[in-house]
């Protein structure tokens, strides 16, 4: 597969932000930040903008999208399709289905990303949305989840996973879908994925809850979702 994903379990680094500005084409990048999680996306987007343009990006705009009438103007298609990534901010992830799902900006986001045409990437909130089913609030066996974007199917993501001891919430989804493999990434944490397997960067660890086995995958070690196996990065494999 040609796609490819950056999520990232919180409080993600210069490290992290500036692999998705190298991912998106450095000084030839043109970044696209979605903050409709943020309860301030003003301030969100400023925060990105700026950080993205330090570490060298060539372009960096807001795509304000905070109605669904929003998130099918052809404006917004524009904006996506000059852009090379997308990254999505923190904040509350049910805003960004509410908002997004079922719309044109879905739907081109979901064909652009397929077909190799751009670099999606997302932090907290924004790395929530990318399964299918995802973790909304809660913990243990109360966990509360809803649809996400599906952008990687066949997992459920966990954020924040270590610093807010979230063993249990991701324990109690498995247990209600344990046809998925659960993800749990630590904050400054990030998995790097063509959809195939995954390589992990970062400072923390991402843990794998898959069919009552346990790994913890420190940076540079990968795990193929399909064959549900973990292994050792080949400089190069994912990116």
């Amino acid at each position: 597969m040609s796609s490819r994903l950056l999520i990232i379990g919180g409080a993600a680094g210069p490290a992290l932000l500036g692999r998705f500005v190298e991912l998106s084409g450095g000084r030839q990048a043109r970044i696209v930040v979605i903050a409709t999680a943020s309860a301030v996306p003003e301030a969100a987007e400023a925060a990105h903008h700026e950080a993205f343009a330090a570490l060298g990006a060539g372009q960096v705009e807001p795509l304000r999208l905070s109605t669904r009438a929003a998130a099918d103007d052809e404006r917004a298609a524009a904006a996506l399709r000059r852009a090379t990534g997308v990254f999505f901010t923190g904040g509350d992830q049910e805003r960004i289905t509410r908002v997004l799902a079922g719309t044109a900006t879905e739907a081109l986001l979901r064909s652009l990303v397929a077909t190799g045409g751009l670099v999606l990437g997302g932090t907290s909130a924004g790395a929530a949305m990318m399964s299918a089913t995802m973790i909304v609030e809660g913990d243990g066996p109360c966990v509360r989840t809803a649809p996400g974007l599906g952008f990687l199917p066949g997992v459920l993501i966990d954020q924040h996973f270590a610093q807010r001891d979230r063993m249990n919430r991701l324990l109690g989804a498995i247990a209600r879908y344990p046809e998925q493999a659960g993800l749990g990434i630590d904050e400054d944490t990030a998995i790097l994925t063509d959809g195939e397997r995954f390589e992990v960067l970062g400072n923390g660890t991402v843990t794998v809850v898959d069919a009552g086995r346990l790994h913890v995958l420190p940076a540079g070690r990968t795990f193929h979702l399909a064959g549900r196996r973990p292994g050792v990065a080949q400089r190069g494999a994912v990116a």
